[in-house]
């Protein structure tokens, strides 16, 4: 009798113990470490388990192409999100032990809820962390000038967000001019949060050439833009010295990078008309000041014009020439000097009598002083 085993013979028995041990199909949490999904085909996948950040367990996984075709659809349909490297996931798995490729796992159900529960627990822990430190609100005990017009913009250079925004902001029908810097980063995935981070660190370096920080991220699905419930995304936008506004997703999203910031808007573009919205309530408040202005000014210009006819009036009524145009008649003495009572004049002396139409040179033949 031998004493030891073909390894064919001990794989054999492997095998046999473990289908034994797990006749029936298991479900079982890991994470994905990769996913290679053939076009039509089957989806091979490497699951793992971490402690502390280290790998302490890892496995095969498959799901057949006959399988996959059903439960991807399902499972982008509830998640909003395609199954990736990085998702925590709950499968139903058949364990299974192969002479030649060793142990691996078919897997034949995901269940997306897990995977939506799971982020939603973290994204609570991650809240209630920010509150313990006393930086939920740090954010809103800074201000915008006035009139803020220079911003250092984090988004990826070439998204559409981030082209939308410059576009609607830059090109704005009125004029008004805008300065924008690009602080390029990763915007979504695992590298998102400390990549966002990072730039803020830049731009707090030389934060007095700014007036706030843009953070910018167009739609995506939950799964795409969990990073923006990060820790250590929130923690930077909190401490930055700057304002930070952060237009992400879509108008359902709100997310905990919302929570912490300055002030959130709900697309870039919104961001861009808020801004610009700024500069127009001021034009207004400057185009009605000056419109009361100039009310004011013409009003009194009216008043003066007023004031300036009553007193050309008064003097057109008092000059001597309108009066002489009502019959009266100014007389004077031969020298010119008007006289007012015939007692000044005796017999003999000459007098002027000066009407409207012109001038008679009178003698004086006799004088009758009424008695009163």
């Amino acid at each position: 009798m031998k004493d030891y085993f073909d390894l064919l013979e001990l794989q054999k028995m492997v095998r046999e113990g473990l289908e034994g041990l797990f006749p029936e199909k298991l479900w079982v949490k890991a994470e994905v470490a990769s996913i290679n999904a053939k076009l039509g085909g089957h989806c091979y996948l490497e699951l793992v388990q971490t402690l502390d950040g280290a790998v302490v367990s890892k496995a095969r996984a498959t799901i057949w192409a006959s399988r996959w075709r059903t439960i991807k659809p399902y499972f982008e349909s509830v998640t909003g999100s395609t199954l990736a490297a990085g998702m925590e996931i709950l499968v139903q798995v058949q364990v299974s032990y192969s002479e030649i490729y060793g142990f691996s796992l078919s897997i034949s159900d995901i269940n997306p809820d897990f995977s939506l529960g799971k982020k939603e627990a973290q994204r609570r822990e991650t809240i209630k962390r920010l509150q313990q430190e006393g930086l939920m609100d740090l954010q809103k005990g800074l201000s915008l000038p006035a009139l803020p017009y220079r911003f250092a913009v984090i988004s990826a250079s070439d998204a559409a967000g981030y082209g939308d925004f410059t576009r609607h902001l830059l090109q704005n029908p009125y004029g008004f001019a805008f300065e924008v810097e690009l602080f390029a980063a990763s915007m979504q995935g695992v590298d998102c949060p400390q990549s966002v981070a990072d730039a803020i660190a830049r731009i707090s370096e030389n934060a007095e050439a700014y007036d706030a920080v843009l953070i910018l991220r167009g739609g995506g699905s939950a799964l795409d833009l969990d990073c923006y419930d990060d820790y250590v995304m929130a923690s930077a936008i909190a401490h930055c010295p700057l304002p930070v506004l952060t237009a992400v997703g879509h108008d359902r999203d709100f997310h905990i990078c919302d929570m912490v910031s300055f002030a959130y808007l709900k697309t870039p573009t919104a961001l861009a008309d808020e801004l610009i919205g700024i500069f127009e309530a001021e034009d207004a408040r400057l185009s009605e000041f000056a419109s009361r202005m100039k009310l004011a000014f013409t009003n009194r210009i009216s008043q003066m014009e007023l004031r300036l006819q009553n007193l050309l009036t008064r003097i057109t009524s008092a000059d001597p020439r309108n009066i002489l145009k009502r019959g009266y008649v100014l007389v004077s003495d031969e020298r010119g000097v008007v006289v007012k009572s015939a007692g000044a004049f005796k017999r003999g002396d000459r007098m002027k009598l000066l009407f409207a139409d012109g001038q008679v040179d009178a003698d004086i033949i006799k004088v009758t002083e009424n008695k009163i």
